[in-house]
């Protein structure tokens, strides 16, 4: 029994023979080497100013500060997915390179508890933080620290007040910038204390530039024709689009994507299914219409998608008067406030396309 033991515990654990031993060895380094599969939208994000697009005013004032000059505090506002985040980190990166980054950039996002107690703790604590130490590589390091308040315009006014006498009185060693959608939403006090920056929409030629790089990057088969789709459905909004390019990809499975599949992607409601509401308002039918509406809902299309796309077709259609496409806009506006405010969908789509069927009942 003694020996029938023993030679289980032998036969558990073979000998290390050389060619095991190197297998093993090599299998390990290979783990260790395996890349981590990272978003796209992380994996592509500007490392440098100079790889920020279509944002020529901004990089201009971060370069001089590279060059050594001063840096003010600052405010950048405009749509999501333009590049705001992306700008101000690539500039703190350079300016403190990898090592100093940690220890001189404090970075609050809308995730963050952010109220009034924050701003007076963790941001007046960091603010009053001394500055200290250089950089390995040599270069010149700038004598102040950077708080980066991502989605500022989501903070509450007492936070945002509060924060007016940090900015002024941690001046000599503390820079703000602060990043929101809206600068309407930002106090008066907060943005005269601030150099103003509005980021641009993309252009439509950046972004496919852009695309085309990270598809070859990633040997993606997609044609001129689906990227020039891709940039229409993502609104001038990059990080939406190059999200859209990696999920469809994945569907795919290394076939070429078509325009199928990122329509399905993007939640963008078929050409066809818009003609089937124009033809159902022009027939005069209200079972038609109804009818419609309930495949519509049925099949999962958001109402505020639907009301996007058919502004953009009543005011491109050339069969309407400008009167009818006046009180047709002015009925899609009303609908998606009531959707803001929870109304339900069915009837504010039954009560938008009755108002259409009256209007292109009109001419007929």
């Amino acid at each position: 029994m003694q020996a029938f033991l023993k030679g289980t515990s032998i036969s558990t654990k073979p000998p290390l023979t050389k060619d095991r031993g190197v297998g093993a060895t090599a299998g390990s380094s290979g783990e260790n080497k395996k890349i981590k599969p990272v978003p796209w939208v992380e994996k592509y994000r500007p490392k440098c100013v100079d790889e920020v697009a279509f944002q020529e005013e901004v990089v201009a004032v971060l370069k001089k500060t590279l060059e050594g000059a001063d840096l003010p505090n600052l405010l950048f506002y405009g749509p999501p997915g333009t590049g705001k985040t992306s700008t101000i980190l690539a500039a703190a990166r350079e300016l403190f390179g990898p090592e100093l980054f940690r220890l001189r950039v404090l970075e609050l996002n809308a995730s963050d508890e952010r109220g009034i107690q924050v701003v007076r703790e963790k941001v007046k604590n960091f603010a009053q933080l001394t500055v200290s130490g250089s950089r390995t590589d040599g270069k010149p390091c700038p004598p102040f620290k950077i708080v980066i308040l991502d989605e500022a315009d989501s903070m509450t006014s007492a936070a945002q007040a509060a924060l007016r006498r940090t900015m002024e009185k941690e001046s000599k060693t503390t820079r703000f910038c602060l990043i929101c959608n809206y600068v309407s939403r930002i106090i008066e006090p907060l943005t005269s204390r601030c150099s103003k920056f509005r980021f641009k929409p993309l252009s439509d030629k950046t972004q496919q530039q852009r695309l085309l790089d990270i598809a070859e990057k990633e040997n993606v088969k997609i044609s001129n024709e689906g990227i020039a789709y891709l940039v229409k459905v993502s609104e001038g909004d990059l990080r939406k689009a190059i999200t859209f390019l990696q999920s469809a990809t994945r569907l795919t499975g290394g076939k070429e994507v078509m325009e199928k599949v990122i329509t399905d992607i993007a939640g963008v409601i078929p050409a066809e299914t818009i003609d089937g509401i124009f033809a159902a308002c022009q027939s005069g039918s209200f079972d038609k219409l109804e009818a419609v509406v309930k495949d519509l809902i049925d099949e999962g299309h958001a109402a505020t998608q639907l009301i996007n796309q058919l502004h953009d077709v009543v005011v491109e259609n050339e069969n309407l008067s400008d009167k009818q496409k006046s009180i047709i806009t002015e009925k899609l506006a009303e609908v998606d406030k009531c959707l803001a405010d929870g109304a339900d969908e069915h009837l504010q789509l039954i009560s938008l396309c009755a108002t259409l069927m009256q209007q292109l009942t009109q001419n007929c």
